[in-house]
This record gives structure tokens, sequence and C-alpha cells, in this order.
């Protein structure tokens, strides 16, 4: 059974940093990408940024570009996201996905995904 859990997320006050990690179970990710969306009430979910397996190629929204940094660690077989300089509007659930295609921004080409994670950034 193919899982993505996350986990990292949390309440943290404008400025501060989170760190968010995307577990994965059930299959050889190799082939894939995989990326992270964040969804906030109301919204539509965005992609923010995703990244080879073998960890490269990494993608980021203009949004959190310079800000968020998307790593792999196939050892543990996760994906980071680690967000700093985080903004209030960065809160949102944030979902971990893996896509076999090479377009990454597209939420319908992932054929897997997480749970989610709430961010909440306060002002």
């Amino acid at each position: 059974q193919v899982q993505l859990v996350e986990s990292g997320g949390g309440l943290v006050q404008a400025g501060g940093s989170l760190r968010l990690s995307c577990a994965t179970s059930g299959r050889t990710f190799s082939s894939y990408r995989v990326g992270w969306f964040r969804q906030a009430p109301g919204k539509e979910r965005e992609f923010v940024a995703a990244i080879s397996w073998s960890g490269g190629n990494p993608v980021y929204a203009d949004s959190v570009k310079g800000r968020f940094t998307i790593s792999t660690d196939n050892a543990k077989n996760t994906v980071d996201l680690q967000m700093n300089s985080l903004k209030p509007e960065d809160t949102a659930v944030y979902y971990c996905a893996a896509n076999r295609d090479w377009v990454v921004r597209r939420t319908s080409l992932y054929e897997y995904w997480g749970q989610g994670t709430q961010v909440t950034v306060s002002s």
C-alpha cells in the first residue's frame, strides 16, 4: 500500500521557520517527482515546489522562491520542505504528492497524495 505521510506543520509567528517532511512507503519512487502543494480555506490547491526523487531539478512557485527549499533524503525515503521567512499568507494545509510526469505544477498529474499538515503563520 502506497503511503505519503506529511509531518512538521504547526503554528509559527511571521518571520519564523518550519520544516515539513513527507515520508513515503509502499513502492519505489526513483522514477517519480515529489511535489508540495498547499490549500488555504476557500482557495484552490496550489503548487509550491517539486523535485526529482534523485534530488535534482527543484522547481518553486514564484511566491516561495528564495524562502522555501525542497530536498530529498533517499536513505530515509523522505522529501522535506524547509520554509523560512514565513508570512501569514503561507497559512494553509500543505500536501505532498508523487508524479511520474515531468510537468510538476499541475495537480491532476499527481498519482499519490498525502493527507496534509496544517501550517498557520500568525502576524
